[in-house]
């Protein structure tokens, strides 16, 4: 007796383990995710003669009406931070932001951006001028943070 209650209660026990394996399209249920991707392109020598491009794409295609595009610059000494601007859409997923900067040296560029409910936030250094040595070793550390706070400003 005692064995048929153990073999009746490993034979329910496996049934109600096999009711419970996931399906195999479960994946397609949720919600798929399509990140915002930017392309942040600087001319060569930056004199701010010449705009910032940055080229957004979701999906492998070009983002032509993103919610927001703002260009936020600073220099990696501290000694210089412009707040946040909106960059112009310049048409074909391509948007630009012109800046002069006249102190040599190493600056930073952040991009936030917004499509899709997809939200970015790329950080990338550019030179102005020469580089002084403390700037080349900045460059081998972690991109600083500009602002150290990104708390809800879009």
């Amino acid at each position: 007796m005692k064995s048929k209650i153990t073999l009746s209660s490993i034979l329910l026990l496996s049934m109600l383990l096999g009711a419970c394996a996931p399906k195999e399209d479960a994946a397609e249920l949720y919600r798929q995710e399509s990140p915002l991707q930017a392309d942040i392109t600087m001319p060569k020598d930056f004199s701010g003669d010449e705009p910032i491009h940055i080229a957004l794409t979701q999906d492998g295609q070009t983002v032509d009406d993103s919610q927001f595009v703002h260009v936020e610059i600073w220099k990696g000494d501290g000694s210089f931070h412009h707040q946040m601007e909106d960059a112009e859409n310049a048409g074909d997923g391509t948007y630009t932001f012109s800046k002069e900067l006249t102190e040599e040296g190493l600056y930073y560029i952040k991009v936030h951006a917004g499509s899709n409910g997809s939200t970015i936030m790329p950080t990338l250094p550019f030179a102005v001028g020469e580089l002084s040595k403390a700037d080349v070793e900045a460059l081998s550390e972690e991109v600083p943070d500009g602002n150290g706070n990104h708390e809800g400003h879009h």
